[in-house]
């Protein structure tokens, strides 16, 4: 057996089929379809996923976009979650990411599709797993991300229509994404539950084994019954120890090398790999290798850092090659002139008897910095294996060189050797040009850049700040959680109290409402009316001001229509303050420390979790602030707060609009009279909320009967 688990690979597990989906085309609909097929759970991880992409493209597609697509299948399916975790990537990228995911796949989305952003990682590293779960039966691993700009068919067309994300244009693709399923997905399964148990503090439940079968009935497996083995990057973080599996496959596999090594990767920077290249370039009877990489990284600043550090390995690899069984090169079509074949796949073959695909890129960072999934494949005698990593070769190579699979395996047939094969491919409208070997950047030389930019190891970033004199050693993290707890039940503290000063000290005397309306008065003759009172409703709420005095008031001095308009968005924006700001406060602290009992009431309470806020806004149990900051610090999503807060809170400020000429007469002169006004508006808020309470829970019926 090649694999050794705990050494080279984490686990091995049996897949009933496996697939493989080269280019973004085959990965996208297989993905959508899987996930049509979903009945209990689906788990997303990736370092970049963007809600505006479509899955489907062509004329018969719908112009349905990801965001959209996992929220129908959360109201159409009733029993079904999805929880999606990115990496919550640095302020370097925003200008390429979507600028607020949290809104788009958190806020925007059904109560059960779970967003997450995942910061829980060295200084300076990044989270670049790709994993796909469908009911822990079926699962994609590789180097897609749900992403923008990543969609192209295996033509990889100089034009393509449908080759436009978020209204931009760009150039041909490639990757390679591996699906499988039995017990290796549901392996996947348990690695991303344990990930988003250390991202959130949540754990989540096992998945049961039952439902339809995800697989897309669209896509033929390569191979049936195949040990496939999982291999992980992590970096040493807080509890967590080093593990480079990944790495130590290809150390193992390069070193069993005997015929050919066949590499697609966007990078090559990693100084360990590198090593294991030029050694066995140096053999007298070695085996040849074949790099696919793109003809330059992407953008400037990757050219100018990661193409500075490929370009240092590749003179030091021609260097090593005395036997001249080395070839370098990149995929380019006619008429691509400027643009490039963006070569995106992580993919190792060797001798047609082992395998890998995933997310980790030949750089020092994927070898030991970011944490990386990727899926092996070794032989072992199984000639069906064999045959399946032949087949992908042939099918990579014949994309590269525009030819037939077919084709390319005639030439092997006939006892050409790799090198050969893509030697006499030299004319045609797709070929596999020598990537010429420039000179290194002086700049990143003298630099030492890849230290900084790719390292092998997480930065000792804590040292170097209290050196500098800018940190100080932190407390360990059950320490700080309970600090964090102690300050969020503080601040409920102080703000009770400030509720108590409202009504029961001097400060009382502002709350009368002929202040109220000459303050309203001033801010009416203001051309900045709306942006003055919403800020009043939003700071009011975070001092405990009271909310109804702030809507009374409102009403009297706007009138009926501005007022309705102008409290209702208040008290939304307001309530949404102090929501975020007991989100900010105790959230961390409360999921972590309040234990899996009231977790799971918390969970539970979410699921419905507009209901539990509306019914708090009519039948008040504690002061508006104070209800928000724990919603916040809850599993009630920011979406159910706004919904049952609009709820709640509509039908009462639309009866105090409706009966304002009554209110201010029973605020000035209480009598009889004005007390039956009262009356009336209390029930025509009561009767409102129960009607649109019946609405919703009857719109959200006939979604999970649906």
């Amino acid at each position: 057996m090649f694999f050794k688990e705990g050494q080279n690979c984490w686990k091995v597990a049996n897949s009933e089929r496996v697939a493989f989906l080269v280019d973004g085309e085959a990965y996208f609909k297989a993905f959508a379809d899987a996930c049509e097929a979903a009945s209990q759970v689906i788990y997303i991880v990736g370092w970049d996923i963007d809600s505006r992409i479509r899955l489907r493209r062509g004329e018969s597609a719908s112009e349905e976009t990801f965001g959209e697509f996992v929220d129908r299948l959360a109201r159409d399916k009733p029993d079904l979650h999805i929880y999606i975790l990115e990496w919550d990537f640095a302020m370097l990228y925003t200008m390429e990411r979507e600028t607020w995911p949290l809104l788009s796949l958190g806020w925007l989305t059904h109560e059960r599709v779970h967003f997450e952003l995942d910061d829980k990682h060295p200084v300076g590293a990044s989270h670049h797993q790709k994993i796909v779960v469908v009911d822990d039966r079926v699962a994609f691993v590789g180097g897609f991300d749900l992403a923008s700009c990543r969609w192209d068919t295996s033509e990889h067309a100089v034009r393509q229509p449908e080759r436009i994300d978020n209204q931009v244009t760009y150039g041909p693709f490639h990757d390679v994404q591996m699906m499988v399923d039995g017990d290796v997905a549901g392996q996947l399964g348990q690695l991303v539950r344990k990930r988003w148990e250390q991202a959130t503090g949540d754990v989540l439940p096992a998945v049961k084994q039952s439902g339809q079968d995800p697989w897309p009935q669209q896509v033929a497996p390569e191979v049936e019954e195949a040990s496939v083995a999982i291999l992980r990057t992590v970096p040493e973080f807080e509890e967590h120890t080093e593990i480079r599996e990944v790495q130590q496959f290809y150390l193992d596999a390069i070193d069993r090398a005997e015929s050919f090594i066949y590499i697609e990767n966007q990078y090559l920077t990693s100084h360990v790999v590198g090593k294991a290249l030029e050694r066995v370039l140096g053999k007298e009877d070695g085996p040849e290798v074949l790099l696919v990489l793109p003809r330059n990284c992407s953008g400037w600043l990757e050219q100018e850092t990661m193409g500075s550090l490929r370009k240092r390995l590749v003179q030091r690899l021609i260097a090593a090659d005395s036997h001249g069984r080395l070839k370098i090169c990149y995929p380019d079509r006619d008429g691509l002139d400027a643009e490039i074949i963006n070569v995106h796949s992580k993919v190792l073959i060797i001798d047609n008897q082992l395998l890998t695909i995933g997310s980790a890129n030949l750089s020092n960072r994927s070898m030991g910095f970011d944490t990386e999934c990727n899926l092996a494949l070794a032989a072992d005698g199984a000639e069906t294996v064999a045959q399946a990593i032949i087949n992908l070769r042939n099918r990579l190579l014949g994309e590269h060189l525009g030819k037939e699979p077919d084709e390319i395996a005639g030439c092997f047939t006939q006892g050409e050797s790799l090198l050969t094969v893509v030697s006499k491919q030299t004319s045609g409208q797709r070929v596999l040009r020598s990537l010429d070997p420039e000179e290194s950047s002086a700049v990143t030389e003298k630099l030492s850049a890849d230290e900084i930019i790719d390292p092998e190891r997480p930065i000792e970033m804590d040292r170097l700040l209290t050196f500098l004199g800018f940190a100080q050693e932190q407390a360990d993290d059950q320490t700080r959680l309970k600090q964090k707890a102690w300050r969020f039940a503080a601040v409920l503290l102080g703000a009770s109290l400030m509720a108590l000063l409202w009504r029961w000290s001097p400060l009382n005397q502002w709350l009368n409402m002929d202040a109220l309306l000459a303050v309203a008065d001033l801010i009416r003759q203001s051309p900045l009316t709306i942006p003055i009172v919403l800020a009043i409703y939003v700071v009011g709420s975070c001092v405990m001001f009271p909310i109804t005095l702030m809507i009374l008031a409102t009403a009297l001095s706007f009138g009926p229509y501005t007022g309705f308009a102008l409290a209702f968005a208040g008290s939304l924006l307001g309530g949404l303050a102090s929501y975020l700001m007991g989100r900010w406060l105790g959230r961390d602290a409360v999921r972590k420390l309040a234990g899996d009992r009231v977790n799971r009431i918390s969970r539970k309470i979410a699921r419905r979790g507009w209901l539990t806020i509306a019914v708090v806004r009519v039948v008040p149990i504690a002061p508006y602030t104070i209800v928000n900051m724990v919603a916040g610090a809850t599993h009630i999503s920011a979406r159910s707060f706004l919904i049952g807060t609009a709820v709640g809170m509509g039908p009462g400020i639309m009866a105090i609009m409706m009966f304002e000429g009554g209110l201010e007469q029973a605020v000035r002169d209480p009598g009889w009279t004005t007390l039956l006004l009262a009356i009336l508006a209390v029930c025509g808020a009561v009767l409102i909320f129960i009607f649109a309470k019946r609405w919703l829970l009857r719109r959200e019926e006939e979604t999970d009967d649906g």
